[in-house]
C-alpha cells in the first residue's frame, strides 16, 4: 500500500509526538532517588553538593553549545565565502594580529571562567565537615557491608534483592541514615577495587583494598535513594547495588536500637532483614 506525502508527514508527526509525551510523561513520573525511563539529566538532588553539581553541568552545557554553534557558523562561512567558485583569487593574508590576540586570549578567559567554579566544587566535596555519623562501607564480590562505628559499632551485608523493586537495586538491608545530618562515609574493598557512588547525592568514590578512602553527604529530603557499584569489579559487578534510606531523627533512633539487637550476635554475616523498620 503507498501513501502520498501529506500521509508520510503526518504519520511521522504522530511519531515524533509520541516520542516527545513518552519523553516528558517518562521524565515527569521520575521518583526521587532512582533513574527513571527515558531520563535524559541528572537525577534529582538530595544534597547541596548535588545542587552544585548539577548547576555547574548546566551552565557548562550552555557554553559548549555556544562555542559549537560559534565554530560551526565559522567553518558555514568559510566553505560559502571562501570555495574556488567564489574566490578564484585566493587572500595572500598570511597573519591578523588581532585574531591571533583573539583566539588565544578568547579561550584563555573561558577555561578561567569554567576553573574558578570546578575548584569551588572540588573543594566542596573534599572538605568534610564535622560528621554527624559515620558509616563504614566496604566493598566485597558482590554485595556491600555497612558498619556503624557511632552506635554500637554493629554491622550488616546488604545483597541485591531479587523480590525488590525497582528491578536491580532493591536489596534486602537497606543503609539508613538521619536527615539534615553530615554522613562521613569511609570505604574500603575487601577483595578487588569497588566503587560507591550515590547520584542523588552527588557522591563517587573508589573502595580499594587496604586503603580507607572517604567521601560526605548530608541528605535534605527522605526517602529512598539508590546507587551501584561503579567499578567493574567481576562478573556480578551489576548486581551489587547501594540502597540509602534517609529517615527523620526519631525514625533513626528506633532503627538504631532495632539494629543493636538484629546484628549484635553476628555482624558481619547476618541477612535479617531490616529494611521496614524505618518505614
Amino acid at each position: 500500500m503507498t501513501m502520498s506525502k501529506g500521509q508520510i508527514g503526518r504519520r511521522l508527526l504522530g511519531l515524533v509526538v509520541a516520542g516527545v509525551t513518552a519523553l516528558a510523561s517518562g521524565t515527569a513520573s521520575a521518583e526521587l532517588g532512582q533513574p527513571a525511563p527515558w531520563e535524559f539529566k541528572l537525577q534529582g538532588s538530595a544534597t547541596e553538593v548535588m545542587d552544585f553539581i548539577t548547576a555547574f553541568h548546566n551552565g557548562l552545557l550552555v557554553v559548549i553549545t555556544l562555542i559549537t554553534l560559534f565554530v560551526l557558523a565559522l567553518l558555514v562561512i568559510v566553505v560559502v565565502k571562501f570555495n574556488a567558485k567564489a574566490n578564484p583569487v585566493p587572500s595572500r593574508t598570511t597573519h591578523n594580529t588581532l585574531i591571533e590576540v583573539a583566539w588565544t586570549l578568547i579561550p584563555v578567559l573561558i577555561l578561567v571562567g569554567i576553573a574558578i567554579p570546578s575548584f569551588k566544587l572540588l573543594f566542596l566535596e573534599l572538605d568534610i565537615p564535622k560528621a554527624d555519623l559515620t558509616i563504614k562501607a566496604t566493598g566485597k564480590q558482590w554485595y556491600w557491608s555497612y558498619a556503624y562505628p557511632d552506635n554500637g559499632k554493629f554491622e550488616f551485608d546488604s545483597l541485591l534483592a531479587q523480590d525488590k523493586q525497582p528491578r536491580l537495586l532493591g536489596v534486602d538491608n537497606e543503609m539508613v541514615v538521619p536527615v539534615n545530618k553530615v554522613i562521613r562515609v569511609q570505604t574500603t574493598g575487601a577483595d578487588v577495587i569497588h566503587s560507591f557512588a550515590v547520584p542523588a547525592f552527588g557522591i563517587k568514590i573508589d573502595a580499594i583494598p587496604g586503603r580507607l578512602n572517604e567521601t560526605w553527604f548530608r541528605a535534605n529530603k527522605t526517602g529512598m535513594f539508590y546507587g551501584q557499584c561503579s567499578e567493574l569489579c567481576g562478573k556480578d559487578h551489576a548486581f551489587m547495588p547501594i540502597a540509602v534510606r534517609v529517615v527523620s531523627d526519631q525514625e533513626f533512633a528506633a532503627w538504631v536500637e532495632d539494629a543493636k539487637k538484629k546484628f549484635a550476635s553476628n555482624p558481619a554475616n547476618s541477612f535479617a532483614s531490616i529494611g521496614t523498620a524505618a518505614q
